[in-house]
């Protein structure tokens, strides 16, 4: 069975970019729904103990009776618990670190062309979805949108770093601004542990770190 990863802050704590009323309802009452109703999908059947991301690489393998569902809540747990680990409040933290810098320029030119290329994913995609930078199984970095709550790994991607722009994780501070949101984003990115992610992926083409 699944269950709601506990954060690793406090509510408040990445205010003003998100605010703690945003936080709370975000982590224990959006992403709460996906657990319970992923756990209610797979109870009874040989996905309950595997791997979430493992089941979302394999979807074919799921029944179809059940297939939207794992395919929506899995893919909103492992989304969302892996977007909280990459939020901080600390500068140290927030600095751009580790060989993924060095990646990212060689992959896309220059450090701010990467931004700009993933603020552009955030702010174009369409409805609900995700904005990330992933991991190819060639190591080659990329930035790429997915609709709802579709997953990288679906893809065979491991990503790195995402950003929700569902409308509940930013409305009540930035109303329609998803723009103004996507540039307060930069300034609470955990890139000490997305260096730590990417470490990890680097070693053939490991995704253990997610749920």
């Amino acid at each position: 069975m699944q269950q709601l990863p506990v954060l690793p802050y406090s509510l408040d704590s990445l205010s003003p970019v998100i605010d703690a009323q945003t936080m709370a309802l975000h982590h224990g009452k959006h992403h709460q729904a996906y657990i319970t109703k992923y756990n209610a999908a797979v109870e009874n059947t040989p996905f309950e103990n595997q791997r979430v991301s493992t089941v979302l690489k394999n979807l074919d393998a799921v029944p179809d009776a059940i297939r939207q569902t794992v395919r929506n809540n899995g893919g909103g747990h492992v989304n969302h618990s892996f977007f909280w680990t990459i939020l901080t409040s600390n500068p140290e933290d927030n600095t751009p670190q580790g060989d993924i810098v060095e990646h990212i320029c060689r992959c896309f030119g220059a450090f701010d062309q990467f931004k700009n290329a993933f603020a552009n994913a955030a702010l174009n995609q369409f409805g609900s979805g995700w904005a990330w930078l992933v991991m190819s199984e060639t190591a080659e970095l990329s930035v790429m949108a997915t609709p709802n709550q579709d997953c990288p790994v679906m893809t065979n991607h491991i990503p790195l770093l995402g950003l929700d722009v569902w409308e509940h994780a930013y409305y009540l501070t930035y109303q329609n601004r998803r723009l103004d949101y996507i540039n307060a984003f930069w300034n609470i990115i955990n890139w000490a542990q997305i260096s730590h992610y990417y470490t990890v992926a680097r070693r053939g083409f490991d995704s253990s770190f997610l749920v």
